[in-house]
């Protein structure tokens, strides 16, 4: 009979090796392919898993993706079979890469609700959606997550987030896919502005000083 401290020690160890699969091999189940056929997109789809197979792993374009996400959607599933839908943010850079499919984040105090670490005590899956709004980018997910009550020092460095924490997210991923851009808002955030309205703020008031330099000089 294992106690809490070896079921923590568990959880921030090496997680299991995980074998990646098509996204649609987990998205597009016979309901799904019934309305594809319907609409006539079935035999597209169905050609494009035959010309790419499933991924070994996450590639740079992902980790890189991922690694320069402000926020993320993760969806899970209660045990009342009710989904639920959670929004994660921090610096970027608060996704971390723990293996070449598994990212994890450490979990923020808020306002201690723990739907989705509770709902991961049913059902570890889950699904992300991270989206890079200025480029018009969308990467979906598809994962085995698992929420670690008591992160060890270990993990905490290797999430590179020091800090209080309420404990930490590790997500095995089997599936990714890219969305097209088309319905993303263009969005910038703050930073995004500043950069390039400084600059003209810059050279207007440059311009004022030499035109009011002008001006007393008549």
């Amino acid at each position: 009979m294992s106690n809490d401290h070896d079921d923590t020690r568990r959880q921030n160890g090496p997680t299991t090796e995980t074998t990646m699969r098509r996204f649609s091999d987990i998205a597009f189940t016979p309901e799904v392919e019934t309305l594809q056929r319907l609409r006539g997109s079935l035999d597209h789809y169905r050609r494009a898993a035959a010309t790419w197979g499933p991924p070994d792993a996450l590639g740079e374009a992902e980790t890189a993706f991922l690694g320069e996400r402000e926020s993320i959607f993760v969806s899970s599933v209660g045990a009342n079979g009710w989904p639920y839908v959670q929004h994660r943010g921090g610096r970027a850079g608060f996704i971390g890469i723990l293996g070449p499919s598994t990212i994890g984040w450490l979990e923020r105090s808020g306002n201690q609700q723990f739907v989705t670490a509770g709902n991961l005590a049913t059902s570890d899956k889950v699904a992300i959606i991270a989206v890079d709004h200025a480029n018009r980018q969308r990467l979906k997910l598809f994962g085995h997550a698992r929420f670690v009550r008591e992160p060890d020092d270990e993990l905490i460095a290797a999430l590179g987030a020091p800090g209080r924490a309420e404990g930490a997210v590790i997500v095995d991923v089997v599936a990714f896919d890219w969305n097209c851009p088309k319905y993303i808002p263009q969005l910038f955030d703050a930073e995004q502005v500043r950069a390039v309205a400084d600059p003209l703020r810059a050279r207007i008031d440059q311009l004022e000083r030499q035109l009011a330099e002008l001006q007393h000089a008549r």
